[in-house]
């Protein structure tokens, strides 16, 4: 994945705007960033998890997913190895991220429902 890659499909989600946070792309949803591209270094973007989801990630593919360093990292920011992750991998760490920041009411309105296209 290329960071071009890693920022389409940050921006696909609903709501999602891209900013700049010390000198970082960023990604939102409200205002709250959800995902950040090129820290600690353009191979790599950051996901906003929760520890737990961190956990799972981590050790579910160490080789794509670690820690932030420091505080953040304790806290559940997520370093994502864009040279080693697939667009299935990161499109779910994506809307991890972005679920847990994103306003209740993106997060839980309904599917929209299917036009009427049969002729009457």
């Amino acid at each position: 994945m290329s960071s071009n890659d890693f920022r389409l499909t940050a921006l696909k989600l609903p709501g999602v705007i891209e900013g700049s946070h010390q000198a970082h792309a960023d990604f939102r949803v409200g205002k709250r960033i959800f995902a950040t591209l090129g820290y600690p270094d353009r191979d790599w973007g950051m996901v906003k998890l929760t520890p737990e989801q961190q956990s799972v990630l981590v050790e579910a593919e160490p080789e794509i997913f670690r820690p932030v360093p420091g505080g953040w990292g304790k806290r559940g920011s997520t370093n994502v190895r864009l040279a080693r992750v697939d667009q299935a991998t990161l499109q779910s760490a994506l809307t991890l991220a972005w679920t847990n920041v994103a306003p209740k009411s993106l997060s839980r309105k309904p599917p929209a429902k299917p036009r009427n296209t049969t002729p009457r």
